[in-house]
Formats: structure tokens, sequence, C-alpha cells
């Protein structure tokens, strides 16, 4: 147990070894399910629980911190990273009530199957008093489920804020030490987690600028002392300006399409346009999904796989459709032996792309001197854009 404010401590489980979250998303460097546990001088409060593979310590910090009873355990969020263990925490306390929102409350009934009676519901702003403290609830949706919410205490100026302003990040260290240390971590998970729905954040990082916020608590990662900072980076991040970057993410089977790769990088970068290049054999999708939080263009570049593109190539199209980057641009470029549909499927998969599609270069077999000046007039087409766009 450690102590964030007065009478609120940090009670949940720090995760050195995981590597997967999801199975889904690479965890290079960790990551924590932080609940906290608020004593007021009448009611007791948990804030969140922990994913049930951490139970035993959540329980273990519980009962060394001599929490004889909880009276409310607050659950901001369904997944069960954050409330896989509320079952078991309300078997230990058997009298505690569950307080959340409607939506929420839903949520936890079909994924835990706890009782409807265990449940008390509140509004957007209502107000929970817990003696000399209390707790705000202020409805977040959509940081990244439609039923997430905040808590705010006043008295000590806190924000708990559960996914929203999170890293995955294990640390020994309660709170934040070296702002470099988290840019890129809190970008990662912003960038796999909540960009999808950066036009709701906008509106939600609205709704919390009427607080007088000391401290964010968010549910992975350390606790935030100066605020600003992480906010600042989700507006920055949630807003619509793009920077002048080029991803490129390829794949090349016999090393036409590579050749490709490395001449339009090349030209892009005499152009003065940024690139982040990506060889997708076997590449971390996290760094995928933190370029595409600033890139104007996307190119992806494939060799042609029974008329499509390679699957590594099209996964990331999906990827890129799924996480709806701010990105203006995209286009294609390709080899094949005898034909190919690759544009036309790629273009397919980037569905909810809403940008303009530069002009594609297709080569048959390798590049020739004429493919080459091709590529150089499609470096010339996204340094135009940029500029058109005024990133250069």
């Amino acid at each position: 147990m450690r102590q964030v404010r007065d009478d609120i401590y940090s009670v949940g489980a720090i995760d050195w070894d995981l590597d997967l979250f999801d199975r889904l998303i690479p965890l290079p460097d960790g990551t924590s399910y932080n609940s906290y546990l608020i004593k007021g001088s009448e009611k007791i409060a948990l804030l969140d629980t922990v994913d049930p593979r951490k139970t035993d310590t959540l329980v273990n910090n519980l009962v060394a911190a001599g929490v004889d009873r909880i009276d409310y355990v607050i659950a901001h969020h369904a997944e069960q990273d954050h409330s896989g263990s509320l079952p078991d925490i309300l078997l230990l306390y058997p009298d505690a009530k569950v307080v959340t929102n409607e939506k929420c409350k839903s949520m936890l009934i079909d994924l835990l199957g706890i009782e409807d009676e265990k449940f008390i519901t509140v509004e957007d702003r209502e107000v929970l008093e817990l003696g000399d403290k209390t707790l705000e609830f202020i409805y977040t949706p959509w940081v990244h489920w439609p039923e997430t919410m905040c808590s705010y205490m006043k008295e000590e100026k806190v924000l708990f804020t559960c996914d929203f302003f999170g890293s995955h990040l294990a640390t020994s260290d309660l709170f934040l030490q070296n702002e470099r240390d988290i840019y890129e971590p809190a970008k990662r998970y912003f960038a796999e987690i909540m960009m999808p729905f950066r036009n709701v954040i906008r509106k939600n990082l609205v709704k919390l600028e009427e607080l007088d916020i000391e401290v964010i608590a968010p549910s992975h990662g350390p606790v935030y002392d100066n605020p600003q900072f992480i906010v600042d980076c989700y507006k920055d991040w949630a807003g619509d300006e793009v920077k002048n970057e080029v991803l490129l993410g390829y794949i090349s089977m016999h090393g036409s399409t590579e050749k490709m790769a490395e001449y339009l990088t090349d030209a892009l970068i005499e152009r003065g346009v940024g690139v982040k290049v990506f060889e997708l054999g076997d590449v971390d999708i996290g760094k995928i999904a933190i370029a595409l939080v600033d890139a104007a263009t996307i190119i992806l570049a494939s060799p042609t796989v029974l008329v499509g593109a390679h699957p590594m190539v099209a996964s990331v199209a999906v990827l890129a459709n799924a996480l709806r980057p701010k990105a203006k641009f995209a286009t294609f470029v390709g080899s094949y032996g005898w034909g190919s549909k690759m544009v036309e499927q790629l273009g397919g998969l980037l569905g909810n792309f809403k940008g303009e599609i530069i002009a594609p270069v297709m080569v048959k077999g390798q590049a020739s001197d004429e493919d080459f000046v091709r590529l150089d007039e499609l470096a010339d087409s996204i340094f135009a854009s940029h500029k058109t766009a005024g990133l250069v």
C-alpha cells in the first residue's frame, strides 16, 4: 500500500512479466493494474480492482492495510483487467456495493455474473459522500468503451481516470519521475486503445477543464502529479494536426518491393519529408500505431500474393482502418508477376480512411529505370500534398 494523498492509497498490482495484452498488444515495458483505496471518515471505497491473475496481490494489499470492511467498490469500466477480481472482493467484503453507471452495471452482470442487488447506479455528475471526502462521477464515454467514467475528489483535487491517460508501464515509482520516460508508453497506449475515439476524447477533455486537478490517477502506469503534461499530450494526439511524416510499411518476397521501398524512402528524405519505415515481417504493431498518430501519409508496399497483397501488409491496412488515424493521404507501391488486384484490395481494407489516395505505383517484375522515375514522381506528389496541407 502506497499513499497517493491523505487517506488515498494505491493497492493495485504491478505486472512486470506480461508481454502481450489481450493476446494482441505487445507490452515491451509490462503494465500495472491500479486500484485505489479511499478511507473516508464514514465510508471506505475501493476504486476499481485488478486483473484476475493478480487478485491475490490486491487482497494481500488490502489485508496489509488493515481493511476490515469496504462500503463501495467504484467500477469505472467493465473490462476484466479492472473488474476481473471484483467477484472475489465481493466475497471477501460481502456488504460492499458496486457503484457504477447503468451501462457498466449491465456489462458487469454479463461479463462476471454479479447479482443485480449488489449495485448502486449513479448519473453523470452525481456525488457519493464518504464523510469528509466526496466523489463526483463524470461520464467519459468511449475512452475506450461506451460505459467508461471518471471520479473526481475535490477535497484532494484528484481525478481517477481508469483507462483515460493510462500507460502500459511497469515501474516501482508510484508517481511519474521523468516525463521523457512516459512519453512513448503513453503515446503507444493512446495509439492502440484511444485513437479510434479521438473525436469523442476531445469532448471529454473539455468536460475536465472545469475541474481543479492536481493529480491524475489512471488505472495503468504511474500517477501524474503534474497532470497538465499528459492532458497536453492528449490534446495534441487527439487533435486534427498531422506532421510532415510518412509511415512506410513494406514486405518483400524476392527483393523487388524492398528496392522500391528503399528508393522511395530516399526520395522522400531528399525532399525534406520525414519517413518512418517498417519491415513488416516481424514488427511490433505498437510501433506502427505510434507512427500513425502523427503521420500525414500512409504508404503500404507489397509484392502480389495470389493477386492480392501480402497478408502482413493487408493486416497493417486492417490495423490502420481500425485505429482511424488522422492521416490525410495514402498510397500503395507494389510488384507483381502476371496480374494484381492489390490496389483495389488494400483500398477496400482502408474503408474508414477519408483522406486522398495518391496514385499508386505498381511494377511488373523488377523495377526498371522508368519505374524509378515513377517513384520520384510519387515522392513529388507526396511532397506537394504535404506542402498544400501546410506541413512544409
